[in-house]
């Protein structure tokens, strides 16, 4: 079994997904980027676009705007300013 990453995601309203997934794609301000298990440590601003999380062969979407990644030993945190489940 592949090692798994932390991850969670959360808005001002609600944590929106917290647990174990394989990668995530994100939009940040200097370009998307992906997160693996064991990834540097980063720090990076958000900009407008989508969140895809990549659980057992299930891609998840989410909506966001705005906020902060957190890549650190722990996993993946997204403090988005806004984040919602894309139709």
């Amino acid at each position: 079994m592949a090692d798994k990453l932390h991850f969670s995601l959360v808005s001002p309203e609600r944590e929106l997904f917290s647990g174990l997934v394989d990668q995530v794609d994100a939009p940040g301000s200097e370009g998307d980027f992906g997160v693996l298990a064991h990834h540097a440590p980063f720090m990076t601003a958000l900009k407008e676009g989508q969140v895809r999380v990549y659980q057992d062969g299930k891609v998840t979407v989410y909506d966001v705007r705005g906020g902060f990644a957190d890549v650190t030993p722990e996993g993946l945190t997204i403090l988005a300013e806004h984040a919602a489940e894309a139709a």
